[in-house]
């Protein structure tokens, strides 16, 4: 199954979705992220923290959906709500959405204990969702 996460910015959380079910679900999920309004980087921190966890980050880049029309998804899953209530392309029509709003936590303020704590709450959220997507896979 073919996943395409989306954020607005597709600098974090879409990213974070993108590496972690890339590396977590190897040969049952592939995954792919984008965004409407991309920015020229993905966020140090989701680096750093993604790093951290012992997941890859090579190749991590933010880019446009438009650029993924070829990618041909399964599944669209927005982690944003701003991206929820975006219009899609019009490739993205027939395939199924689903909205699955994150928190944010290269939004967080405080010391770096606190934003560290933010960036693995959403983390481990990922890797549950992960593990309950590969379930139903496998229950198919």
């Amino acid at each position: 199954m073919k996943l395409l996460f989306i954020c607005t910015h597709n600098r974090c959380r879409s990213i974070l979705s993108e590496a972690i079910t890339n590396q977590r679900a190897r040969g049952i999920l592939t995954a792919a992220s984008a965004g409407s309004a991309p920015v020229d980087a993905v966020h140090p921190l989701t680096l750093r923290f993604l790093q951290e966890r012992g997941y890859d980050t090579a190749g991590l880049a933010s880019q446009s959906w438009v650029d993924l029309e070829a990618f041909e998804p399964d599944r669209v899953i927005t982690v944003c709500d701003t991206a929820a209530g975006e219009a899609c392309p019009l490739w993205m029509s027939d395939v199924e959405k689903v909205h699955w709003g994150l928190p944010d936590p290269s939004r967080v303020n405080g010391d770096d204990e606190t934003v560290r704590a933010a960036f693995m709450a959403v983390i481990d959220r990922i890797e549950l969702k992960v593990d309950e997507w590969m379930g139903e896979v496998h229950a198919q």
